[in-house]
C-alpha cells in the first residue's frame, strides 16, 4: 500500500490542475530556448511557446474549469463512442452520435446533474462530480456547435434554473 503525504483534497486539486501546470512547464522551456538558445533553437523555442500557450494551455485551462472534485455518486466511462454511467441507483449508456440535447439540471443542496438525451432512449442523468466525469469535457467539446465557454459559465453560475447546454441540429445528417 502506497503512503501519501498529501490529503485526498490536495491530491484531487493537483490532478485537476496537472494539465495547465504541464502546459506552463512547456511554455517556460520554450521561453528559455527563445531567450538563450542559439541559431534554430531560438525559433524552435518561439514555436514551443506558441504551441504550449495557445494549444495546450488554452484547452488545459478549460478542462480544469470543467472538472469538479470527485466524490459524487457513480462512475462515468467514455469508450468507443458511448457514454456510460454506473450509479448506485440508476445508470445507462448512450451513443455519442445519437445525442440530441444536453442540459445542466440544478438539484437540491447545490448539486448539479448532466441530463443527456437521445431520441428513443431513456435520458441519462450523470452527477457533475461523479468519478470520471471529467471525460465528458472532450465528448461535449467535440459536438457540432457546442459553445464551450457558455457551458463553463453555466457550471459556475449558482442559478436555480436548468440550462440547455447543447441541442443537435435536426437538419444535420447522421
Amino acid at each position: 500500500m502506497a503512503v501519501s503525504f498529501l490529503r485526498p483534497e490536495a491530491q484531487a486539486a493537483l490532478r485537476r490542475w496537472r494539465e495547465p501546470v504541464v502546459a506552463l512547464g512547456i511554455v517556460l522551456i520554450g521561453v528559455r530556448w527563445a531567450l538563450i538558445g542559439l541559431g534554430p533553437l531560438r525559433w524552435i523555442g518561439g514555436i514551443v511557446v506558441l504551441a504550449g500557450a495557445a494549444g495546450l494551455g488554452f484547452v488545459a485551462l478549460r478542462r480544469a474549469r470543467f472538472a469538479r472534485m470527485a466524490g459524487g455518486a457513480g462512475l462515468v466511462e467514455v469508450d468507443e463512442g458511448v457514454v456510460s454511467y454506473f450509479g448506485p441507483v440508476s445508470g445507462g449508456s448512450l451513443a455519442i452520435s445519437a445525442l440530441s440535447a444536453i442540459r445542466l439540471l440544478r438539484m437540491g443542496e447545490g448539486q448539479q446533474v448532466w441530463l443527456l438525451s437521445a431520441p428513443g432512449e431513456a435520458p441519462l442523468h450523470i452527477p457533475v462530480d461523479a468519478e470520471g466525469s471529467e471525460a465528458l469535457f472532450d465528448v461535449f467539446a467535440a459536438l457540432p456547435g457546442m459553445q464551450t465557454e457558455a457551458m463553463l459559465r453555466a457550471l459556475r453560475r449558482p442559478a436555480s434554473d436548468d440550462v440547455l447546454i447543447w441541442r443537435s441540429n435536426p437538419m444535420r445528417l447522421h
